[in-house]
């Protein structure tokens, strides 16, 4: 949907989440067997990562100060169980980890963590638009971008504000 780059770091794997479902279309990548092969997950595990892909986006919308789009299970809920470890580099540096590098829930929770960490995590945020609520990495200078492309849900918000001003 947009032209932005992918989120730094392990971040990129909760964007590329959230973004399974092209909102506009009704297309839902998880729902397909090339989906699920890359979260490394089974059709049994679908329904969960749906779950937690959608408190990822209501979590996004609020980085941007939007509403949820819906109702969903807090985060922290959805990820409580998910198995971390901590690391410890020859430096003394700690990372934490997701246990089992196959569990998508642990590598969510440890991109997460990692996010938090180093504050990339608010600037991931959802578009507004409420026909696309595409997540995207927000490398605006003030961290106040409202849409995933200007030339298309930010043009489209525009001209509906200006058709609404016009009367049309």
């Amino acid at each position: 949907m947009n032209e932005r780059a992918a989120a730094p770091g392990e971040l990129a794997l909760v964007e590329a989440l959230v973004n399974t479902l092209d909102v506009e279309r009704g297309a839902d990548f998880l729902d397909t067997e090339e989906g699920r092969a890359a979260f490394g997950i089974g059709e049994r595990d679908v329904a969960a990562a749906k779950e937690l892909r959608e408190a990822l986006r209501a979590a996004c919308l609020a980085h941007a100060g939007h509403p949820p789009h819906r109702a969903t299970r807090p985060l922290t809920e959805l990820l409580a169980g998910a198995p971390l470890l901590v690391t410890v580099d020859d430096a003394g540096a700690a990372t934490l980890r997701a246990a089992d590098p196959s569990g998508l829930r642990g590598r969510v929770a440890a991109a997460l963590a990692a996010a938090s960490a180093d504050g990339t995590w608010l600037r991931l945020k959802a578009c507004e638009a409420p026909d696309c609520l595409w997540a995207y990495f927000d490398r605006s200078p003030a961290g106040r971008s409202r849409w995933c492309s200007m030339q298309v849900c930010g043009a489209r918000a525009k001209m509906r504000a200006y058709r609404a001003r016009k009367g049309d």
